[in-house]
């Protein structure tokens, strides 16, 4: 018999993890890594990351904010109810942070004016001045943070167990046999 899984074999179910998935929200991919699943983790970090910095430089640096003032928002809910962006861009995890730190003037001051809210003049203006290029920015940040919710769903039921779909010939013949041999006795 070989050393390999099969179907009949009782493997016990893995435990989600509830750490593995909260080390996923805040650092992409980090979760997997936890695991022991260097690649994949390696690859979700680099990926989104990338991808969420990808989407602010195109942006300006500009596009993951809450408005905090004026006739766009307000603190906390309301800032989110009229830029439902955040909502989506949250879930990169530590990465969009400082949009609540500066929402809520609570902001380093290393930070500067990092993810916070513009002027809404000088965006109008930098939004027209541009092609679409600021606002292909915000979707990258948006899907970023939303494929990082499978991530974290990754990291939280954990690596399934390999199983493979057919039996292997040879194994199911050699227990039928041992089987026969067995019922003899």
């Amino acid at each position: 018999m070989s050393s390999g899984p099969n179907a009949n074999s009782s493997q016990s179910p893995i435990e989600p993890s509830v750490l593995a998935a909260t080390l996923s929200y805040l650092i992409p991919g980090l979760g997997q890594i936890y695991q022991g699943r260097y690649g994949k983790g390696g690859l979700f970090m680099v990926s989104l990351l990338g991808m969420f910095m990808l989407g602010q430089a195109m942006g300006d640096w500009r596009n993951v904010y809450i408005p905090t003032d004026g006739p766009q928002g307000g603190r906390g809910i309301v800032g989110l109810l009229v830029r439902w962006h955040y909502g989506g861009q949250f879930f990169i995890g530590i990465a969009a942070w400082p949009a609540l730190a500066q929402s809520y003037g609570v902001a380093p001051a290393g930070l500067g004016t990092y993810q916070k809210a513009p002027d809404e003049r000088e965006l109008n203006e930098f939004f027209q001045n541009n092609d679409k290029t600021p606002d292909l920015g915000w979707v990258y940040t948006v899907v970023a943070g939303m494929l990082n919710l499978l991530v974290i769903y990754d990291a939280y039921i954990g690596p399934i167990p390999a199983v493979p779909l057919r039996p292997n010939p040879k194994e199911t013949l050699a227990a039928k046999k041992e089987a026969r041999k067995e019922e003899v006795l």
